[in-house]
Formats: structure tokens, sequence, C-alpha cells
């Protein structure tokens, strides 16, 4: 039997786990539907006043992302520990980083790409105007991947320890801090005529050192975890 090659490998597990994302659809749903609950939450408490929305609106929805982000991070390697799979994927002989890779690819599509489709009708919703919500989307587009890839670290460091959930939310909330930033204070310079050039450039540059370090931590992080 021919070997599988690393690519064809990534290839896989990255369609396995969106086919079992698929047959699971109330948890893809539970994201989605937590993220528009939160943002919509903020027109009653704050009150209806157009601009004071406007103002708060890129925090709003950039928090709403990180914390629907993390509600998604319990998932990305429970089913494949309970069932035995992870341990397949430590002894496979593909770079158990890249298979992390394609598992973190397919935790983006399922958990943050829909938050990226959706914030612009969120952003409408608390009166950001159309260029902003172009930024918005842009910084989301840059500053979702760093967050499943700095999440999937955490996750691997909790893998099979109680209150789980707990611990990796304590873990990845300062990592997570610079991205709020940066992607909040994007739309923020857009909308205030200073131009989010530079915020968007410091998410690319994050994203860049994410894509090289996370994938090679969590896999030693998996290693640790299932000794």
């Amino acid at each position: 039997m021919k070997r599988t090659g690393t690519l064809g490998a990534m290839r896989c597990m990255l369609v396995r786990d969106l086919t079992l994302a698929v047959r699971r659809l109330s948890d893809v749903l539970t994201t989605l539907f937590f993220f528009v609950i939160v943002v919509s939450l903020f027109p009653l408490g704050v009150g209806p006043d157009l601009d004071v929305l406007r103002s708060i609106a890129p925090g709003v929805v950039w928090v709403a992302a990180l914390l629907a982000s993390m509600l998604a991070l319990g998932r990305l390697y429970s089913s494949d520990y309970n069932d035995g799979t992870l341990e397949q994927l430590l002894v496979a002989p593909q770079p158990l980083s890249l298979l992390v890779l394609a598992k973190v690819a397919a935790h983006w599509l399922i958990s943050g790409a829909p938050l990226v489709v959706l914030a612009p009708l969120l952003g409408m919703l608390l009166g950001m105007p159309a260029d902003a919500l172009q930024t918005l989307c842009w910084s989301l587009l840059l500053g979702t991947p760093v967050m499943s890839l700095i999440g999937a670290v955490g996750a691997a460091l909790t893998l099979g320890l109680r209150g789980g959930n707990v611990l990796v939310a304590l873990l990845v909330l300062p990592l997570y801090i610079p991205v709020l930033i940066f992607g909040a204070g994007a739309v923020e310079a857009g909308m205030s005529g200073l131009g989010a050039d530079a915020h968007l450039s410091l998410l690319g540059a994050l994203l860049l050192l994410a894509l090289c370090c996370a994938p090679w931590a969590a896999a030693a992080a998996l290693r640790i975890s299932m000794e």
C-alpha cells in the first residue's frame, strides 16, 4: 500500500474534520448564535443612541468574535482524544505539526469564517458605515486565524484535564489581547479617517508568526498531554 504523502494526509485531515463538523451542525450553530446574541444585546443595554453604538461597535464585534472563538476551542481535539484518533496521529509518519495545522484550518473554516461573514450584518445593526464594515471584515479575516492558532496550543496543553475549558480560557486570553487591540483599532482608525493599514499590517505579522510557531508548539503540547 502506498504511503500517503504529507499534503495528502493534511487534505484527508481537513476533509475529515469538516465532515464531522457537518454531522454535528448544532455545535457549529451554537458558536454563531452566541456571536449574534452577544452583539445584539448591546443595543438593548446601551440604548438606541446611534452615535454611541457606532463608537463602540468595533470593540463590541471583536470581543464577541473573541468569545465565540474561545467557545469552539473545546471541540478542537476532544473527539479525537475520546475515540483514540489522536494516538494514531502521534505515531503517524507525517509531521504532527502539519496535521495540527490542517485541524486548525478546519476549525477556522467551521468557527472563524462564519464570523467574518456575519460581522458586516451585525456591524450594520450597530450603525457602522460601509467603509468601516470592509475594514472590519479584513481585520477579522486576519485576526480570527491567529486566535484559532493560539487556541490550538492552549487546547493541547489542557487536553484531558478536569475543567480544561476554564484553564484554556486563562491561558489564551492574555495572548488574544494584541489581536483584539489591533483588530478593533484597525476599524476605529478607519472610521476616524486615520487609515487602518498599520493595524492590518500588524495583524498580518501576527498571523505569519502564529503560522510559523503555533502548529509546532501545539504538536509538542499534544505529545506532553498524551504521555
